[in-house]
């Protein structure tokens, strides 16, 4: 039996398609992993704040003793004379004394959706393959940093919990979640019950309820999903998640969920049943475009409300190539 390790090592070079995503309808294991090539070209701002004081691989703003060298200044009175830097005290005649820079560990702890209503893309890739392929990116980001990396993926059935290590092997069983999930997503051949439904309509609450108990004070806890199904009680775990981690959220998103295809009669297929729609109503595009238009400020005020930052990666976008410079963007201006 092969071991993470092993499987790492198998794959020694970029996927044919270079260092950009694959997309598609299902994701492959090889591609998210070989995705740690294209995560070397992303640098992730560190979190603007420090929440507590934890050895780690983040450089705080906090000058004191910690495990990186800092600078020499003069002696002040107060200082500990432990840090005294003799040699040049006795160069210059003056007492010196050193500072250090503490570091700071910041965990990564992702929460990724890989139910249902995520299957779906009219373009380059499924929302579900695309908040793997995003997932994979941050999590091999967060490795290159030093940074403990877990999480929590979520189906329609349940979710499954990894806890933030360090290493390859931490990386590795997340993805596989991530993969194992997204291989199981189902083209439905009947419809879906009520009991069901409401079932998978709380998946995204138990994640963050999950989320919540499990990612540590100081994370930067980076949820990734549609938020179709972002209600009340998912709202309150959003918050209460926010209140302890640098809290973001990427809104996977289709271009089709905001305005309809250009007006005609189109055939449509879940690979089972075959239907036809009809977009040529200009007060149906209308009403469509505005439901749209009033979900996404809706998912945007939740996470306003909740102290945290919503950024979106449509499903024609390659993550690669746009991930790194919104994130950057959006940690760099909260610093």
């Amino acid at each position: 039996m092969s071991t993470p390790d092993d499987t790492l090592r198998t794959i020694r070079s970029p996927a044919p398609h270079g260092l950009g995503a694959a997309g598609g309808a299902y994701t492959a294991l090889a591609d998210l992993i070989n995705l740690r090539f294209a995560a070397r070209e992303l640098s992730l701002a560190p979190p603007p704040r420090v929440r507590q004081p934890l050895a780690g691989h983040v450089a705080s703003r906090v000058r004191g003793r910690g495990m990186d060298f800092a600078e020499v200044r003069r002696y002040e009175s107060g200082d500990d004379v432990r840090a005294m830097d003799w040699r040049v005290t006795a160069r210059t005649g003056k007492p010196h004394t050193k500072l250090f820079q503490e570091d700071k560990e910041r965990p990564v702890f992702l929460v990724v959706d890989q139910t249902t209503p995520m299957f779906f893309g009219s373009e380059r890739a499924f929302k579900s393959v695309a908040a793997a392929e995003t997932a994979a990116l941050i999590a091999w980001t967060a490795l290159e940093r030093g940074d403990r990396v877990g999480g929590i993926v979520f189906d329609d059935a349940a979710h499954r919990e990894v806890r933030p290590r360090r290493g390859k092997r931490a990386v590795l069983r997340l993805l596989g979640a991530v993969h194992d999930a997204n291989v199981r997503l189902p083209v439905r051949t009947e419809p879906t019950g009520e009991a069901e439904a409401i079932a998978g309509r709380a998946r995204l609450a138990d994640a963050l309820e999950a989320a919540r108990r499990t990612a540590r004070h100081g994370a930067l806890a980076v949820v990734i999903s549609d938020f179709t199904t972002l209600d009340a009680r998912a709202f309150r775990h959003l918050q209460q998640l926010g209140r302890g981690t640098e809290l973001v959220g990427i809104r996977i998103a289709d271009r089709y969920e905001r305005e309809l295809p250009p007006p005609d009669t189109y055939t449509i297929t879940d690979g089972t049943i075959r239907t036809r729609i009809d977009t040529r109503s200009a007060q149906a595009r209308d009403r469509f475009v505005s439901a749209a238009r009033d979900l996404h400020e809706t998912q945007a005020e939740a996470f306003a409300r909740a102290r945290a930052t919503l950024i979106e990666l449509g499903t024609g976008e390659e993550p690669v190539a746009t991930l790194g410079d919104r994130l950057r963007a959006m940690l760099g201006a909260r610093t």
